[in-house]
């Protein structure tokens, strides 16, 4: 499902302009990669995607939805948003519960809620802690409790807000393999990282936004060569790019694969 923004601008009621006419389009399966500072409008740009913010101006679509004329709750069935923390998300008594919320709550048969659970528990690896109250998990297993609750909706479009905050090496390997299955399913897949060597793994496409406009938007590696433009959103390109050119390689590496490549 499409998402187009065109000539978005937002303003807060402080009188901040938080968006200063952006204009996107994200194609249906794409695996996108926001990065910049902290106050750069990614957080911003990504709740007009569901409607939690409606444009000051300019017009947001999902598929041929314009926001401005849904509510949040419907646009739930088109776009799903996983908190960056999942204390702000989860509210029920045990893992089952809270992962079938969602599907349940967009009327689906009782029969494809089962099967949408079923396989967002297993997505998740949370299949034995079905009956635990999410809050008596560690903070690692809470992420994976909020990733399913929204993998169970089986949304085209899902959000992670900085899903690799505060994980250890494991739960950020257990996130990529969940990426990877919804990329492999169609789904279109939207990040907001700080983490670039993650987004560099994992993403297909980076859009990079500085003072609440685009500074930089197409594929990771063409994207993460440009050092000096990068420099203006704070992100440093990541390692092995950074190792790559101090190596005087030709071609722009990103990942470990392509890096051994360069080298042999």
């Amino acid at each position: 499902m499409k998402i187009e923004i065109n000539n978005l601008r937002f303003t807060y009621p402080t009188g901040l302009e938080a968006l200063k006419g952006i204009s996107l389009t994200i194609n249906p399966g794409e695996q996108v990669a926001i990065v910049g500072q902290n106050g750069a409008g990614k957080t911003t740009l990504v709740r007009h995607f569901n409607g939690l913010l409606k444009p000051t101006s300019g017009a947001v679509s999902i598929g041929e939805w314009e926001t401005t004329k849904y509510s949040t709750a419907k646009l739930a069935s088109r776009v799903g948003y996983v908190f960056q923390n999942p204390d702000e998300q989860l509210f029920s008594r045990d893992v089952l519960t809270e992962v079938s919320f969602g599907p349940k709550n967009l009327g689906y048969e009782k029969s494809k809620v089962d099967e949408l659970v079923k396989r967002a528990m297993a997505l998740t690896e949370l299949h034995d802690k079905t009956d635990t109250n999410p809050y008596d998990l560690s903070p690692t297993w809470r992420k994976m409790v909020a990733l399913a609750s929204i993998i169970a909706m089986d949304t085209p479009i899902i959000i992670f807000d900085e899903p690799t905050t505060g994980q250890d090496a494991v739960n950020v390997g257990r996130i990529a393999n969940v990426i990877a299955e919804l990329k492999r399913e169609g789904k279109t897949v939207i990040t907001i990282t700080h983490d670039i060597d993650f987004c560099a793994e994992n993403f297909e496409r980076i859009i990079a936004l500085a003072k609440g406009q685009v500074l930089l938007d197409g594929s990771a590696r063409d994207i993460l060569g440009q050092e000096e433009i990068l420099a203006q959103t704070y992100v440093d390109p990541p390692q092995l790019t950074r190792l790559g050119k101090m190596l005087g390689l030709k071609e722009i590496v990103t990942r470990p694969e392509e890096f051994l490549k360069a080298i042999l």
